[in-house]
């Protein structure tokens, strides 16, 4: 049976899974205690094997991989992709560089997908079920890397992915200040989303209708969850946060507040996995 047009479900989303314990723990009791639904793996941080050995004693979870090549480390060696990272494997921090970098320097582009063929076959080694992808710092949609991507779609079973839409608009009600900048990421987004939406429409790869978390940059807290839940948009949308007992900790206090829990179903939201879609 269809679901009604006003039907409300939320994905629930944590990144950087895997990249040390503190997030790890974050995100299972925010599984458990919480509402958090799924969260993203990076294959080439420290705390990988445990956030692996986490996810299969919690199955609930859904668990998607967070394509990391920038502000990470990477899984091949150095020497395999010596145009991506440093003599330590570790890719530059300058996103806005490196974005540039990996669409105007095609002999990076056989690197690339060496790369991105490494993270997706070392997720697969894990048995876990590919709940979704998407990208650290959303590189998932930069034109190269999706091109790249979507070469992989059916090799990798890849069937849901993050398309990375914030509403400003709805965002400006919902959170203060910081206008220039959440702006900006808006109009970018918008435009990167619109440019991927139909080849994942042609593959038949699922997506939320809008994603939230974009515009918050790390200030996904209580009070911004709450304004949200009461005014979510009818459809499939996703929150995604970086929830950890240490740095982001209002953010993990955030998702397992009660007065959060409470609110969800007293909106009428359902929670989801990207497998659900």
């Amino acid at each position: 049976m269809a679901r009604p047009e006003t039907a409300r479900r939320l994905i629930v989303n944590a990144d950087d899974f895997g990249r040390s314990t503190s997030i790890n723990q974050a995100v299972i009791l925010a599984h458990t205690e919480g509402i958090l639904t799924t969260a993203s793996l990076m294959t080439g941080e420290p705390a990988f094997a445990e956030a692996v050995v986490l996810a299969r004693e919690h199955p609930r979870l859904g668990v998607g991989l967070h394509l990391a090549l920038s502000h990470g480390r990477a899984v091949l060696p150095p020497e395999k992709i010596p145009g991506l990272v440093n003599e330590q494997g570790e890719f530059s921090h300058r996103a806005e560089a490196i974005g540039l970098r990996y669409f105007m320097r095609r002999e990076l582009h056989a690197q690339l997908r060496a790369e991105i063929r490494a993270q997706l076959e070392k997720f697969r080694a894990t048995g876990l079920t590919l709940d979704h992808v998407n990208g650290h710092l959303h590189f998932h949609l930069h034109p190269t890397v999706f091109r790249i991507l979507m070469e992989f779609t059916d090799e990798f079973g890849i069937r849901r992915m993050r398309l990375t839409r914030d509403p400003f608009w709805l965002n400006a009600r919902l959170a203060p200040g910081r206008w220039f900048c959440r702006a900006t990421h808006a109009m970018i987004y918008r435009c990167l989303s619109g440019r991927a939406r139909g080849a994942l429409e042609r593959k038949g790869i699922r997506h939320t209708k809008l994603v939230f978390g974009l515009l918050q940059n790390a200030r996904v807290d209580e009070p911004y969850i709450l304004r949200l839940l009461a005014q979510l948009p009818p459809g499939d949308s996703e929150l995604y946060s970086h929830p950890s007992l240490d740095e982001f900790k209002h953010e993990f206090d955030a998702l397992i507040s009660a007065r959060v829990k409470a609110a969800v179903p007293s909106a009428g939201i359902e929670l989801i996995r990207y497998q659900d879609l």
